[in-house]
Parts: C-alpha cells; sequence; structure tokens
C-alpha cells in the first residue's frame, strides 16, 4: 500500500467529504460556497454523490472547499 502523506484526501471518501461540509455548513450555506444544483433543489447526499462522480470540476470545487475549511479541524484533532 502506498502512503501519500500530503494528501490530505488520502483515504476520505467523496460521500464523508460531502456529509463533513453538509454538517458544518448546511445545504444552503453550501450551495453558496459551491455553487450547483444538487446543494439548492431537494438536496441529499445521495443526489450529489451521483453528480459530482459525473461531474470532476465540481467534484474539485468540493474537495478544494474540504481541504480548506474541514482538513485543519480533523487535522488538529489527531
Amino acid at each position: 500500500m502506498s502512503s501519500q502523506p500530503n494528501n490530505p484526501l488520502h483515504g476520505i471518501k467523496l460521500k464523508q467529504v460531502v456529509e463533513d461540509l453538509v454538517n458544518y455548513y448546511g445545504w444552503e450555506q453550501l450551495s453558496f460556497h459551491v455553487d450547483v444544483n444538487c446543494f439548492k433543489n431537494d438536496p441529499s447526499v445521495k443526489s450529489s454523490l451521483k453528480f459530482l462522480r459525473r461531474h470532476q470540476w465540481a467534484r474539485d470545487q468540493v474537495e478544494d472547499l474540504w481541504v480548506e475549511v474541514i482538513w485543519p479541524m480533523k487535522k488538529g484533532s489527531d
């Protein structure tokens, strides 16, 4: 197994990324940070995952936001 010590997303599933951001921001606020309809209209984790897996540009934005906001909190709790 290769180690990726400089990649904060290593070992983190997309579902966890979305759930962390929703728990932190809520759907409405999250939609301001990442402007995609799956966060605005009848949002759910399932529909968001489906969209993000099909659209890399949106996934990149979500993952970047997670690294910026959530990762420092998780890193500090280790």
